[in-house]
């Protein structure tokens, strides 16, 4: 039978690391040896003291539905949590807990944008973005990051790209994939053109607590911002949960029902015993986080001091997240070919630049979450596959 399926499904994309994590899981099923660098999450256990608390919340009953915003305690704990850390003053009233960090990404984007508007996004960067702007018929406009200026964009352009159909800006920092930090100047010019536009800002800060160089600032942060901001966090990243799917959004006052509804209307809630354990992640002992940054710290050196021995790869040394975002064009080979050469050949599961939009072209990204001994087999496995596929001659 032959489905007649809604035409916004053709305009739907997807998150390439989980086809190349299925397609890598396939080869280890036949018998070949896989060096995972594709898939975004910490290979770290999710600290026992969370794990505590989540089987304490389900003896204790947690198991019910909670309201769509999420519970008051987490909420409350949120709250604080930001307002601390931004320097801001944040309700608890303005918290919307989702599952997953994701859905404050199709909420927010599905409650201010439709066919007519225009959504600017970073490009390379996270694909759910420019996939949900083009699932709501809105017009995606990408904001270039690039590589000479350690994966930021051209303010100039920025001011360009804004005009009266612009109804979002997006921003991540550090971002994925290429570990770029906003510098403060990047976010006082996008705060000027949003304040005077009346525009918000949708600023993506997952990896917030991943920072190695510089210091991490929130454009929500910035006077004038407070009320133009939705600030976009999780669990996921911070505290190895990837698998719990625990993320929020904050939200100017007037977003809060609308998006609540969208909560309501979608999933319900959020696991009640769930938000029991972030309520603990958040308020609880920070020793594993600090640990897990510290050993995140030294595989960059690794990974980041490999690549740029490696004739025809250059990378920039990130300064958050933790992915690599190695330059291969003096390999002559492009970002799709290269990273399915080292997947299917060299056992090493990479992603193409491209997967994060038409300006990763020339790049792969490589999470560092693996250990510094499989870090280093894969760099071996990737000079090898320099060495015996460029198309050019490898330069400096």
């Amino acid at each position: 039978m032959t489905f007649k399926l809604a035409s916004g499904l053709a305009r739907l994309g997807t998150e390439t690391a989980f086809e190349v994590l299925a397609r890598a899981r396939a080869l280890e099923a036949q018998g070949k040896e896989i060096i995972h660098l594709e898939i975004g999450e910490p290979d770290f256990d999710t600290p026992p003291n969370i794990v505590k608390a989540a089987r304490k919340a389900l003896r204790d009953g947690f198991t019910h539905y909670n309201p769509s915003a999420g519970i008051p305690e987490l909420r409350s704990a949120i709250a604080r949590k930001i307002a601390s850390s931004r320097g801001i003053e944040v309700r608890p009233e303005q918290v919307v807990v989702t599952p997953g960090a994701k859905p404050i990404m199709f909420f927010t984007i599905m409650a201010l944008a439709e066919p007519g508007d225009e959504v600017l996004y970073p490009n390379p960067g996270f694909p759910i973005y420019e996939s949900m702007i083009n699932y709501v018929g809105a017009k995606a406009v990408p904001m270039p990051l690039l590589e000479d200026r350690r994966f930021r964009f051209d303010v100039d352009a920025f001011r360009a790209s804004v005009n009266d159909r612009t109804r979002l800006i997006i921003i991540n920092s550090p971002a994925n994939p290429t570990g770029g930090l906003l510098e403060q100047s990047d976010l006082d010019a996008i705060a000027e053109v949003a304040i005077a536009r009346r525009v918000p800002v949708m600023t993506d800060e997952v990896y917030s607590e991943m920072v190695y160089e510089g210091e991490f600032a929130s454009i929500a942060s910035i006077p004038g911002m407070r009320d133009l901001s939705i600030v976009l966090d999780g669990f996921s990243k911070t505290y190895a949960m990837t698998g719990w799917r625990l993320g929020f959004g904050v939200f100017p006052d007037e977003l809060v029902p609308h998006v609540t509804r969208l909560v309501t209307n979608s999933v319900s809630c959020t696991a009640t015993f769930i938000q029991k354990a972030g309520v603990e992640a958040i308020e609880g002992p920070q020793d594993r986080p600090r640990e897990m940054m510290a050993e995140f710290r030294r595989r960059r050196e690794v990974i980041v001091d490999g690549l740029n021995k490696i004739p025809g790869i250059r990378c920039v040394s990130p300064a958050g997240a933790f992915y690599a975002f190695p330059n291969i064009t003096g390999t002559g080979l492009t970002s799709r070919d290269f990273a399915n050469l080292l997947l299917d050949k060299y056992g090493v599961a990479a992603l193409s630049g491209t997967s994060f939009g038409d300006y990763g072209e020339g790049y792969l990204r490589l999470s560092y979450a693996n250990s510094v001994e499989n870090l280093r087999r894969a760099l071996e496995r990737i000079e090898a596959a320099v060495r015996e596929n460029a198309r050019e001659p490898a330069v400096r």
